[in-house]
């Protein structure tokens, strides 16, 4: 188990965390007494500190040259539509980004960490984009709306290099304020690459089951003590992989609040049940993975955490997502929560709904045309 990090009060950097009126709360890390920071700028205090400077630097300031300091030659970003290699590949992305939002602001929510100058650093960073569609984007032609959604970005940080990344944006959200249909889009970008786009996964049965028999079971508390990571691995995998949704009333509380992908605001434990549900209808045989985990500890009762995951399944049941098409999905996604006296009192989740689409209508086979939406 990861072990849960005591985090001081005491805000030191220049750029800081900034609220923006969201649900989610924003709570800000950083050290009275800065940790050893081998290989970073004198500058970079402490991880908070160095993710949110870069940020503003390369985005706001325009020092997109910086990226040769800060990411590494060969370094890899996963998404959820597969990965990009190569620092070059991330300037020239920048670069057409800025182009497309001149006057793009990228405000920190959140950044929970771990790991040391030693092992090297994993970072969660929640942001939330905002700015005026000036320039062409991925979608289409400038509309001039103005536009405002998150991503997560999961960093691997060594010395002051980052060499790995984990990214999704809430990319449904942001083509919707600019005024597209984000069906039809995912529909015409599935045909386009109709060709050239695999399926993530053989099909074949879900790994889901062994056979005819059931999920395996979350492994045992090893521990008499309470343990955060092992309050988010054991009920991720009872409600969402066992299929135990009264579960929700004992890890989630009454006033329980989250924000998730493509405007979703859920209220309660029985909003956050029916939200569970309606993917379970559109993917029967539906798991849930998690990636990666860690916690910072705010005070003796409450946690900030941080869970990268991965959901998969197969697009044959009828529900939000229209008639099925019997494809297969791969779903990589964000989850920020604040966990209280042993429960999850609220959250933010960011995933890619449009790439999410976009795997609903390949036509890997036939696909009716009078398909809704």
């Amino acid at each position: 188990m990861a072990k849960e990090k005591d985090t001081p009060k005491t805000p030191k950097y220049d750029i800081t965390l900034q609220s923006k009126g969201d649900l989610v709360g924003i709570l800000a890390a950083t050290y009275d007494t800065p940790s050893p920071m081998k290989g970073f700028k004198p500058a970079h205090q402490d991880l908070v500190d160095y993710i949110v400077k870069i940020t503003h630097e390369i985005w706001e300031e325009r020092a997109i040259g910086t990226l040769y300091e800060y990411y590494g030659t060969n370094m890899i970003i996963h998404t959820t539509n597969g990965e990009i290699f190569g620092r070059d590949t991330v300037i020239a992305g920048t670069i057409q980004a800025m182009a497309a939002y001149p006057d793009r602001r990228l405000y920190a929510e959140e950044v929970i960490w771990t790991g040391d100058d030693k092992v090297g650093y994993l970072s969660s960073h929640r942001l939330r984009h905002e700015g005026t569609n000036w320039g062409h984007t991925e979608f289409g032609a400038p509309t001039g709306n103005k536009v405002s959604y998150r991503a997560v970005a999961d960093c691997k940080v060594v010395e002051g290099v980052i060499v790995e990344e984990w990214l999704t944006r809430d990319n449904l959200t942001q083509l919707t304020q600019l005024g597209f249909d984000g069906h039809r889009l995912a529909r015409a970008a599935a045909r386009a690459s109709a060709d050239t786009r695999r399926q993530f996964t053989i099909p074949s049965e879900s790994d889901r089951l062994q056979g005819q028999l059931p999920p395996r079971a979350p492994a045992p508390v090893d521990s008499k003590e309470f343990s955060v990571e092992q309050l988010v691995r054991t009920s991720l995998h009872e409600i969402w992989n066992w299929r135990l949704l009264n579960k929700v009333r004992d890890y989630y509380s009454d006033a329980y609040v989250c924000e998730s992908a493509s405007g979703r605001f859920l209220f309660g434990q029985n909003q956050y049940i029916n939200y569970v549900m309606q993917f379970m209808a559109a993917f029967p045989d539906l798991s849930m993975h998690v990636d990666h985990f860690c916690a910072l500890r705010e005070d003796e009762n409450t946690y900030r955490v941080a869970t990268r995951w991965v959901m998969t399944g197969t697009h044959t049941g009828v529900g939000i997502y229209g008639k099925p098409t019997g494809n297969t999905i791969r779903l990589m996604g964000m989850t920020h929560q604040i966990v209280r006296n042993g429960q999850f009192i609220q959250e933010c989740t960011v995933f890619d709904e449009f790439e999410l689409l976009k795997q609903i209508y390949h036509p890997t086979r036939a696909i009716d045309d009078d398909v809704p939406f």
